[in-house]
Protein backbone atom coordinates (compact mmCIF):
# COMPACT_ATOMS: atom_id res chain seq x y z
CA UNK A 1 0.00 0.00 0.00
CA UNK A 2 1.47 3.46 -0.83
CA UNK A 3 1.64 6.04 1.50
CA UNK A 4 -0.78 7.98 2.33
CA UNK A 5 -0.79 11.04 0.48
CA UNK A 6 -3.82 13.28 2.87
CA UNK A 7 -1.88 12.79 6.25
CA UNK A 8 1.27 14.61 7.27
CA UNK A 9 3.99 13.40 9.13
CA UNK A 10 2.10 13.21 12.59
CA UNK A 11 -0.74 11.68 10.90
CA UNK A 12 -3.35 15.04 10.43
CA UNK A 13 -5.18 15.27 7.44
CA UNK A 14 -3.92 17.77 4.76
CA UNK A 15 -4.27 19.27 1.36
CA UNK A 16 -2.13 17.72 -1.17
CA UNK A 17 0.16 20.19 -2.59
CA UNK A 18 -0.43 20.11 -6.26
CA UNK A 19 1.59 23.46 -7.38
CA UNK A 20 4.33 21.08 -8.99
CA UNK A 21 1.74 19.19 -10.47
CA UNK A 22 1.38 20.28 -14.51
CA UNK A 23 -1.60 21.25 -15.89
CA UNK A 24 -3.18 18.53 -17.97
CA UNK A 25 -7.02 17.96 -19.97
CA UNK A 26 -8.85 16.05 -17.44
CA UNK A 27 -12.17 14.68 -17.77
CA UNK A 28 -14.51 11.99 -15.39
CA UNK A 29 -17.65 10.61 -15.99
CA UNK A 30 -19.95 8.90 -13.37
CA UNK A 31 -23.18 7.22 -13.09
CA UNK A 32 -25.71 5.87 -10.31
CA UNK A 33 -29.35 4.74 -10.52
CA UNK A 34 -32.33 5.85 -9.42
CA UNK A 35 -35.21 3.65 -8.49
CA UNK A 36 -38.42 4.92 -9.01
CA UNK A 37 -42.47 3.51 -8.24
CA UNK A 38 -44.68 3.15 -10.85
CA UNK A 39 -46.42 6.16 -10.13
CA UNK A 40 -42.80 8.44 -9.58
CA UNK A 41 -41.94 7.23 -13.08
CA UNK A 42 -44.43 8.00 -14.97
CA UNK A 43 -44.94 11.34 -13.35
CA UNK A 44 -41.19 12.04 -14.20
CA UNK A 45 -41.91 10.77 -17.99
CA UNK A 46 -45.32 12.92 -17.89
CA UNK A 47 -43.88 15.96 -16.65
CA UNK A 48 -46.59 15.93 -14.04
CA UNK A 49 -44.70 16.15 -10.42
CA UNK A 50 -46.31 18.99 -8.43
CA UNK A 51 -42.86 20.48 -7.84
CA UNK A 52 -42.28 20.89 -11.75
CA UNK A 53 -39.69 19.84 -14.06
CA UNK A 54 -37.85 16.84 -12.57
CA UNK A 55 -35.27 16.33 -15.23
CA UNK A 56 -34.35 20.31 -15.24
CA UNK A 57 -34.07 20.46 -12.02
CA UNK A 58 -31.85 17.54 -11.57
CA UNK A 59 -29.77 19.04 -14.41
CA UNK A 60 -29.10 21.96 -12.99
CA UNK A 61 -28.91 20.84 -9.45
CA UNK A 62 -25.73 18.45 -10.75
CA UNK A 63 -24.25 20.98 -12.35
CA UNK A 64 -24.27 23.20 -9.38
CA UNK A 65 -22.85 20.63 -7.51
CA UNK A 66 -20.08 19.77 -9.61
CA UNK A 67 -18.66 23.43 -9.27
CA UNK A 68 -19.11 23.66 -5.43
CA UNK A 69 -17.88 20.00 -4.83
CA UNK A 70 -14.46 21.78 -3.06
CA UNK A 71 -17.10 22.95 -0.72
CA UNK A 72 -18.48 20.17 0.41
CA UNK A 73 -15.46 17.12 0.04
CA UNK A 74 -13.21 18.60 2.84
CA UNK A 75 -9.95 17.63 1.10
CA UNK A 76 -11.08 18.17 -2.81
CA UNK A 77 -9.17 21.34 -4.37
CA UNK A 78 -11.18 23.69 -5.82
CA UNK A 79 -11.16 23.48 -9.67
CA UNK A 80 -11.27 25.33 -13.07
CA UNK A 81 -14.38 23.20 -14.25
CA UNK A 82 -15.01 24.18 -18.49
CA UNK A 83 -17.76 21.55 -18.54
CA UNK A 84 -20.41 19.83 -16.88
CA UNK A 85 -22.96 17.53 -18.23
CA UNK A 86 -26.25 15.62 -16.56
CA UNK A 87 -27.94 13.06 -18.44
CA UNK A 88 -31.07 11.37 -17.68
CA UNK A 89 -32.14 8.33 -19.22
CA UNK A 90 -34.29 5.06 -18.08
CA UNK A 91 -32.60 1.78 -18.21
CA UNK A 92 -35.98 -0.17 -17.72
CA UNK A 93 -39.23 1.30 -16.96
CA UNK A 94 -38.75 2.09 -13.64
CA UNK A 95 -34.40 2.76 -13.25
CA UNK A 96 -32.99 6.17 -14.37
CA UNK A 97 -29.76 6.21 -14.99
CA UNK A 98 -27.81 9.86 -13.67
CA UNK A 99 -24.80 9.84 -15.93
CA UNK A 100 -22.53 13.21 -15.17
CA UNK A 101 -19.28 14.40 -16.76
CA UNK A 102 -16.97 17.20 -15.58
CA UNK A 103 -14.32 18.31 -17.26
CA UNK A 104 -11.64 20.92 -17.55
CA UNK A 105 -7.88 22.01 -17.25
CA UNK A 106 -6.49 21.93 -14.14
CA UNK A 107 -3.30 19.89 -12.16
CA UNK A 108 -6.13 17.61 -10.69
CA UNK A 109 -8.65 15.29 -11.77
CA UNK A 110 -12.60 16.13 -12.10
CA UNK A 111 -13.89 12.18 -10.35
CA UNK A 112 -15.26 13.99 -7.31
CA UNK A 113 -17.27 16.71 -9.73
CA UNK A 114 -18.38 13.95 -11.39
CA UNK A 115 -19.32 11.70 -9.17
CA UNK A 116 -21.27 14.72 -6.77
CA UNK A 117 -23.02 15.94 -10.12
CA UNK A 118 -24.57 12.69 -10.14
CA UNK A 119 -25.29 11.70 -6.60
CA UNK A 120 -27.21 15.23 -6.21
CA UNK A 121 -29.02 15.08 -9.48
CA UNK A 122 -30.33 11.75 -7.97
CA UNK A 123 -31.26 13.58 -4.60
CA UNK A 124 -32.94 16.04 -6.53
CA UNK A 125 -34.94 13.88 -8.19
CA UNK A 126 -35.72 11.90 -4.87
CA UNK A 127 -37.01 15.51 -3.02
CA UNK A 128 -39.27 16.51 -6.11
CA UNK A 129 -40.78 12.81 -6.15
CA UNK A 130 -40.76 11.86 -2.59
CA UNK A 131 -44.51 13.24 -2.61
CA UNK A 132 -45.41 10.50 -5.08
CA UNK A 133 -43.27 7.40 -3.93
CA UNK A 134 -41.16 7.92 -0.37
CA UNK A 135 -39.69 4.36 -1.58
CA UNK A 136 -37.17 5.54 -4.01
CA UNK A 137 -33.89 4.37 -3.98
CA UNK A 138 -29.91 5.40 -5.10
CA UNK A 139 -27.82 2.93 -6.21
CA UNK A 140 -25.01 2.18 -7.60
CA UNK A 141 -22.87 5.31 -7.32
CA UNK A 142 -19.28 5.01 -9.33
CA UNK A 143 -16.69 6.27 -11.61
CA UNK A 144 -17.01 5.19 -14.90
CA UNK A 145 -14.04 6.70 -16.93
CA UNK A 146 -11.25 9.36 -16.00
CA UNK A 147 -8.40 10.78 -18.32
CA UNK A 148 -6.05 12.73 -18.04
CA UNK A 149 -3.28 13.37 -15.56
CA UNK A 150 0.52 11.99 -14.69
CA UNK A 151 -2.00 8.27 -14.18
CA UNK A 152 -3.73 8.72 -17.64
CA UNK A 153 -6.90 7.36 -18.65
CA UNK A 154 -9.37 4.58 -17.00
CA UNK A 155 -12.39 3.06 -17.61
CA UNK A 156 -14.49 0.66 -15.75
CA UNK A 157 -14.70 -2.49 -16.64
CA UNK A 158 -18.05 -4.44 -16.12
CA UNK A 159 -18.13 -8.25 -15.61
Amino acid sequence: MPDPTHLDERGHARMVDLSAKPETVRRAVASCRVRLGSASAEAFRSGSAGKGDVAAAARLAGIGAAKRTSELIPLCHPLRTTSVEVDLSFEDPRTLVVAASAAGVDRSGFEMEAMTAAAVAALTIYDMLKGIDRGITIADLRLLSKSGGKSGSWERREP
